[in-house]
């Protein structure tokens, strides 16, 4: 199981400093949640500030594109330093030369499924991803209630992996925290991101620590 931490919860005033303790509590990876004004109603942070945050880590960046034309932009978010990709497939015109070209561009590619799209409308997908993305709540807001029912679908999505025999991971985002990340492991999730869940609290390294104990009692 890796952890993700997104920052999009973090102390922007103080960036540098979240990141480099996160990275030192333990976090696997870090979530930037890339929002633009119009696919969702927020607007985040662009390709610059992802390259600022390449300078002052080593960690893999996972950037998730909420935003309408990620065909204009992932090229640039890679150049910045995005090792990871996320698109929805609804904001492309063609979901899967989008996705062949993170992956020519040199990062690894991934699809985003929202809370209400049935699997079987992204499985088609399955052969040009790294990763699938499994919303937990509705993408455009931090600190929303982790969606319960989304974990049938993360074992689906789980069981058909398996199946087809891919090297496929799984990642689940959205109001995971200490007290429910077991059940999402459970389900068949490797990748967890999580922002308020660990920016929130006092202390990263434990929350960090609690999460993984957590999921070690019920991982699949």
């Amino acid at each position: 199981m890796k952890i993700a931490p997104s920052i999009l919860s973090s102390d922007f005033s103080r960036l540098k400093d979240e990141i480099q303790a996160v990275e030192s509590a333990g976090a696997d990876w870090l979530h930037v949640d890339v929002m633009d004004g119009h696919y969702v109603p927020n607007i985040t942070i662009g390709p610059v500030v992802v390259e600022s945050i390449r300078k002052v880590t080593s960690l893999p960046l996972d950037v998730h594109l909420m935003i309408t034309d990620p065909d204009k932009y992932a090229p640039e978010f890679i150049k910045a330093g995005a090792d990871w990709v996320s698109i929805h497939p609804e904001t492309c015109k063609e979901p899967k030369a989008s996705l062949k070209k993170i992956r020519e561009l040199g990062a690894k590619a991934s699809l985003a499924v929202n809370p209400d799209v049935p699997l079987n409308q992204v499985e088609r997908y399955f052969s040009d991803i790294d990763m699938i993305l499994m919303m937990t709540v509705f993408p455009g807001f931090a600190g929303q209630a982790f969606i319960e029912d989304v974990l049938s679908k993360v074992k689906a999505a789980r069981q058909l992996i398996d199946q087809r025999k891919l090297s496929l991971l799984i990642e689940a985002d959205g109001g995971i925290k200490a007290d429910n990340i077991g059940s999402v492991v459970g389900a068949g999730a490797e990748v967890i991101v999580s922002g308020s869940g660990i920016f929130k609290t006092s202390d990263y390294a434990d929350t960090i620590r609690a999460m993984r104990k957590a999921a070690q009692k019920l991982e699949r």
